[in-house]
């Protein structure tokens, strides 16, 4: 087991990637450096070796497919997760792996929105995305993360073992927010410092198609860790279509003591009796992830022990 292992994913960052395993270096020398390298098709992978990093690969497509595997094979006290594009100066990573090792943080999260990154990101819709994603999460879950995107964090050993990987692509860091939210873990933030990407370095962020995966992945993960409220919004939606259409129903009875319009009355009591399902449907789900939360903190209390032994090993 490494004491503080460096986890960079990659996808075509030749430009790039030698810088940051030297930055890396210089901030973490006594890190274990690996490099993930998912199917790049120029250099990075020949230049990460060459400059002393441990690459492996991820045939996979896709950020989160890399972030499983990383998670899957490595053991270390403290993960430090960066990615290759140069865009994160590394001065702050020995803050951020003190926060796991002495002050017990589970994920420690490089807050950019704090910082430079308006000034630095040229990409408007990317900065109304940054802010609906990060308002949408902290509303929903009651927290208060600085910056849901960001692609640079540290993580206890206990986090990347219970984190169960979902996502295929750039809506893994919403996943892991939510997860570390929910399950009450606890969060620290870390302004740190943004840069746009070199010249010639492209960016892998499709701004519309990834931006509605995350906003999907969030209803996702609401409908399953808050299913209370998630099945109570549609309890809801569905009360008021059936109370809508049954006023007219019910006034028009007082005025005549008839009934005319059968059909929409019969369609009104199937909607209220869809309600009434989806709230219970919420309660009983609910109750279910009650008991998931008291299993993963057992998972947590074995993992602890599991994790001293190792590396006294």
């Amino acid at each position: 087991m490494d004491k503080i292992a460096v986890l960079i994913p990659c996808y075509n960052e030749e430009k790039t990637i030698a810088k940051v395993i030297r930055d890396a270096k210089a901030a973490l020398p006594e890190a274990t450096i690996y490099v993930y390298n998912n199917n790049s098709k120029d250099r990075t992978a020949e230049i990460a070796e060459a400059e002393g990093a441990v690459v492996r690969n991820e045939y996979m497509q896709g950020k989160g497919n890399v972030i499983r595997r990383m998670f899957r094979e490595i053991d270390a006290l403290v993960y430090v997760m960066v990615d290759g594009d140069d865009t994160y100066p590394m001065d702050s990573a020995p803050e951020m792996v003190d926060l796991v090792l002495n002050h017990n943080s589970d994920m420690v999260v490089g807050d950019r929105l704090s910082s430079t990154y308006y000034q630095e990101n040229k990409r408007p819709f990317h900065n109304f995305g940054n802010n609906l994603v990060r308002g949408s999460i902290n509303r929903l879950f009651g927290c208060n993360v600085r910056d849901i995107m960001t692609g640079f964090r540290a993580f206890s050993y206990e986090f990347v073992k219970t984190f169960p990987v979902l996502s295929k692509g750039f809506e893994i860091e919403t996943e892991m927010t939510i997860h570390a939210v929910y399950n009450n873990m606890q969060i620290d933030n870390v302004v740190i410092d943004y840069r746009d990407r070199p010249e010639g370095s492209e960016s892998k962020l499709n701004t519309y198609a990834d931006g509605f995966k995350v906003l999907r992945t969030i209803a996702r993960l609401y409908r399953d860790y808050k299913p209370f409220g998630f099945f109570s919004i549609f309890a809801l939606l569905l009360a008021i279509v059936a109370i809508v259409f049954f006023v007219p129903i019910l006034t028009e009875y007082w005025q005549t003591h008839l009934v005319p319009r059968i059909p929409t009355l019969i369609v009104c009591c199937f909607i209220m009796l869809s309600a009434v399902q989806s709230f219970f449907a919420g309660v009983i789900l609910s109750t279910l992830a009650i008991n998931n939360r008291r299993e993963f903190e057992m998972q947590l209390n074995m993992l602890q022990r599991h994790k001293e032994t190792d590396y006294n090993k």
